[in-house]
């Protein structure tokens, strides 16, 4: 199992990033949460195993259609031991 917090740059936001990214994640079987950040990016937490998490990832540097991705920074992170995947809608957690 692994983690990571993922913070995605671009024009991310208004495009339904945060729900292509829970559906995504649920099919792979990535537990955790995204969210829109009050900079503009999106957050992440993801965590499952390895190659799910990096099968995420790979789909974070596209996208949906009309996103247009910029950089996507990948940080460990502890696991939080989430069950599921979910879009959060505070900007603060």
């Amino acid at each position: 199992m692994t983690a990571c917090q993922i913070t995605v740059t671009g024009h991310v936001q208004g495009v339904g990033f945060r729900y292509a990214c829970c559906a995504c994640a649920q099919t792979l079987g990535v537990a955790g949460w995204v969210r829109n950040a009050a900079d503009g990016s999106v957050a992440i937490h993801a965590e499952g195993t390895t190659d799910a998490v990096e099968a995420l990832l790979a789909w974070c540097h596209e996208g949906p259609p009309g996103a247009r991705v910029r950089q996507v920074v990948v940080n460990p992170a502890a696991a939080k031991d989430v069950r599921e995947f979910t879009v959060r809608y505070s900007m603060l957690g």
